[in-house]
């Protein structure tokens, strides 16, 4: 481990060889330690120890690894884990540790093991393996700061605007003036920063809650409620369904989210004022054009204006997000997270009803 040879051959041949160079070159920080009635002690570290914590192999061997890298105020956690390893139980526990540039967040492992002979598995010494969280705590923090401010702030603001909008609105006398024009346009913003912060918090419900593995759903309730649901509210458009023997696929009931959105911006981004958007699921056609068993599609189809090629292109490739170039609101990119969250995949295309096919791709179950 630290202090050995850097050559990048594995000069031993042997298990051990090899074991020590994997060890040695991973990047988290690893300590070999034994194990005593003063907890664990230092036996060895790799590389990635030393410039973490900032300690030579030579000048913690031997030591407690507890008094060289745990705050004091925690102790008594260390001491518990500790416990946990003497019986032979692996740890996995988030933790807080001292390390060269201060405290520092880890997923910390520790793995224990037993020297002795066959008839004694009593873990006498094991591994501690501490992988670096520390700027994904600091921006689960820092996003779940924003999204409360996004959510309760902006929303309750937006809805003191929207009321307040509504009665100046009903108050006026002259119904064709520039006034009117003037409160009616604060008032759709004001609804959209309603469903910005909606969106925004469907989005965490997303991120926040891994799919189960073994989850699944039929999809056609979920989008009939979405089609039945904007029916009612946006009557004047022509909102089309058609379905097929598809099965249940992998997904859970917040594939409505991503639905919904794709079917709120055909509509909303759409001037004319009869809408048409069709929702169509099939199974997704193979290399040979014949249906592929494995796949099933949840057609969003408009016949607005093509979605600009840098909103695609921001969801759909990766490309850079910019202060220009991110999109122009939350929906794509809730249906996108959502989709992605259930292992699918959110397409673009054309549709022959002359506007966009923005398709979800789920795998069936």
């Amino acid at each position: 481990m630290a202090g050995e040879p850097t050559d990048e051959r594995v000069e031993d041949g042997s298990n051990d060889g090899r074991y020590r160079h994997l060890i040695e070159h991973v990047q988290d920080a690893v300590v070999e330690f034994t194990l005593a009635d003063g907890g664990p002690t230092v036996s060895d570290v790799n590389r990635a120890f030393v410039d973490v914590f900032g300690y030579e192999a030579d000048d913690i061997r031997g030591e407690s690894l507890n008094e060289w890298v745990v705050p004091d105020w925690k102790l008594a956690e260390a001491r518990e884990l500790d416990t946990n390893t003497a019986s032979g139980a692996i740890n996995y526990q988030q933790v807080t540790r001292e390390t060269a540039t201060g405290l520092r967040e880890f997923l910390y492992r520790g793995i224990p093991y037993a020297t002795g002979d066959a008839d004694d598995d009593t873990p006498d010494g094991g591994f501690a393996v501490y992988t670096d969280l520390t700027e994904v705590s600091r921006n689960e923090r820092r996003l779940e700061v924003l999204n409360r401010i996004l959510r309760h702030n902006l929303r309750n603001n937006a809805n003191v605007v929207a009321g307040h909008t509504t009665r100046l609105l009903a108050q006026l006398e002259d119904r064709r003036g520039e006034t009117v024009d003037v409160a009616a346009t604060i008032e759709r913003a004001a609804h959209e920063l309603e469903q910005l912060a909606d969106e925004a918090n469907h989005i965490r419900q997303v991120l926040e809650h891994p799919t189960d593995e073994v989850a699944d759903i039929d999809p056609e309730p979920t989008v009939r409620a979405v089609v039945d649901d904007h029916r009612e509210r946006t009557p004047s458009a022509d909102i089309e369904i058609e379905t097929g023997e598809t099965g249940r696929v992998m997904a859970d009931s917040r594939l409505r989210y991503a639905v919904d959105s794709l079917v709120d911006n055909a509509i909303e981004h759409n001037p004319s004022p009869e809408p048409r958007v069709r929702l169509r699921i099939t199974s997704a056609e193979g290399l040979s054009g014949a249906a592929s068993g494995e796949w099933v599609v949840i057609h969003v189809e408009d016949d607005g204006p093509q979605i600009p090629a840098d909103e695609r292109d921001v969801i759909r490739d990766g490309s850079a997000i910019t202060p220009t170039h991110h999109g122009s609101g939350l929906g794509l990119w809730l249906a996108e997270l959502t989709v992605e969250t259930f292992g699918g995949e959110l397409s673009f295309g054309a549709s022959d009803l002359g506007g966009n096919d923005v398709s979800i791709r789920l795998r069936r179950r």
